[in-house]
């Protein structure tokens, strides 16, 4: 990629770097574990990204 990128393709990246996070600790409490996985889960190897 290109070091110098146009903003809104940062910010896209950005929310893609948000989402790429484990459920936290206290949802996996809260919810009795029903919810313990994060669908939008994703790794930079398998997966590319439409930007």
């Amino acid at each position: 990629m290109s070091r110098n990128k146009e903003t809104a393709r940062k910010i896209r990246l950005m929310r893609k770097i948000n989402q790429n996070r484990r459920v936290p600790g206290w949802v996996i409490m809260r919810t009795d574990r029903k919810v313990t996985q994060n669908p939008y889960r994703r790794n930079w190897r398998r997966n590319n990204l439409k930007l």
